[in-house]
């Protein structure tokens, strides 16, 4: 009997996400666990695995790399020998307003033979992104194997890439479904930096300003729960967990890693897992699942030089938090003028989850223990 091979639900609010690829050629043998085809959700290309065993039937009218399509869509069949696939109907691309079509001449029909074409793993994630046909490539490599060099040779007029669709696709949902307000304010760092300096010294990892902060906003969010909900169709949802993402920036794109059970924590242990996530999300090797489950997000582009910013909110969370460079001030205290290290936080809210003065109450317990987080 036929087994259908269908688009798989990679994440617990995913209806959808853009086809990437066939690993694997119409008419090959599969056995169970060969990764059959690359589809990509919130901003993760997973290699999707067989449960079966059989021969690959690709449909000639199936989806193309960037189509989006829907969830439990068949694209294709594994048979037994002598068997027949059934008919059925076009696997169709779900069409929005974001997601353009490849060009034409990446959009013609898959045949029903190919030569045998070797690539390598990456080589097949660029190719997936770009929207280039690897199997209609010369290969560099040994055996004539292609790499990802020749794909981005080959990509002389790139198109959008599959996960620069994305993140423009989250950031119009996140603008049509949020009433985001942005509130701004400045803390004393001064004690900040000296912690961190003392960390340098014990031989231990060193917390980034990101890793402080992803603990101190945790612990404030503990004292402030409405931040840490999100809104679910009619009704407000406080989250169990105080889950942070924080923002990466990447060659692909804009990535958000997240650690789970933040308080839990302690900062040594945030800073291991950061590092591990941020290492892997630059390699392109970050999992759905490390990707999902944020209950709050934190951005800090300090390195960049920017003191203040509107960040946008990582739908369906509450809110995010925008931080600032770290700069040397003069501040008056005491009636003195003293020089200290200020940062500026931004915090934009749904409006629809939280009043601007409970969102104020948090961002002042936060920048409390900014000021003083040996309190944490």
């Amino acid at each position: 009997m036929p087994i259908p091979i269908t688009i798989p639900r990679l994440g617990w609010n995913a209806d959808d996400g853009l086809f990437a690829g066939w690993l694997k050629q119409h008419g090959d043998l599969i056995k169970a666990g060969d990764r059959v085809f690359s589809f990509e959700s919130e901003k993760a290309t997973e290699e999707i695995e067989s449960l079966d065993g059989g021969i690959l039937h690709v449909l000639p009218d199936g989806p193309k790399v960037g189509d989006r399509m829907a969830i439990g869509t068949v694209i294709g069949y594994l048979l037994a020998p002598g068997e027949t696939a059934p008919a059925s109907q076009p696997a169709k691309p779900i069409q929005t307003p974001i997601a353009a079509s490849p060009p034409a001449e990446r959009r013609k029909p898959i045949a029903e033979s190919r030569p045998p074409v070797a690539a390598s793993p990456r080589a097949r994630r660029v190719a997936g992104e770009l929207g280039v046909d690897w199997t209609k490539l010369q290969g560099s490599g040994t055996t004539g194997r292609i790499r990802e060099r020749d794909v981005r040779a080959a990509n002389s007029t790139p198109p959008v890439s599959i996960f620069r669709r994305t993140i423009a696709e989250r950031m119009l949902i996140s603008a049509q479904s949020t009433a985001p307000v942005t509130l701004t304010t400045t803390a004393d760092a001064t004690q900040l930096v000296n912690l961190r300096d003392r960390f340098k010294s014990t031989g231990n990892p060193v917390p980034s300003f990101t890793d402080c902060l992803v603990k101190l906003a945790a612990e404030a969010l503990k004292q402030h729960l409405r931040l840490n909900s999100r809104w679910d169709g009619d009704r407000i949802v406080e989250n169990a967990e105080i889950n942070i993402g924080f923002a990466v920036d990447t060659d692909v794109g804009l990535l958000v890693p997240v650690i789970r059970d933040v308080t839990a924590l302690g900062l040594t242990e945030i800073a291991q897992r950061s590092a591990e996530l941020i290492g892997r999300a630059r390699l392109g090797k970050l999992h759905a699942d490390e990707m999902r489950g944020g209950t709050f997000t934190i951005t800090n582009l300090g390195a960049f030089g920017i003191d203040a910013f509107t960040p946008i909110i990582n739908y369906p969370e509450c809110a995010v938090l925008g931080v600032g460079r770290i700069a040397k001030m003069p501040v008056v205290m005491d009636e003195q003028i003293l020089i200290r290290d200020m940062v500026t936080l931004s915090l934009t809210f749904d409006h629809r989850i939280v009043d601007g003065a409970p969102a104020a109450r948090f961002l002042q317990t936060l920048v409390g223990f900014v000021g003083d987080p040996v309190l944490v």
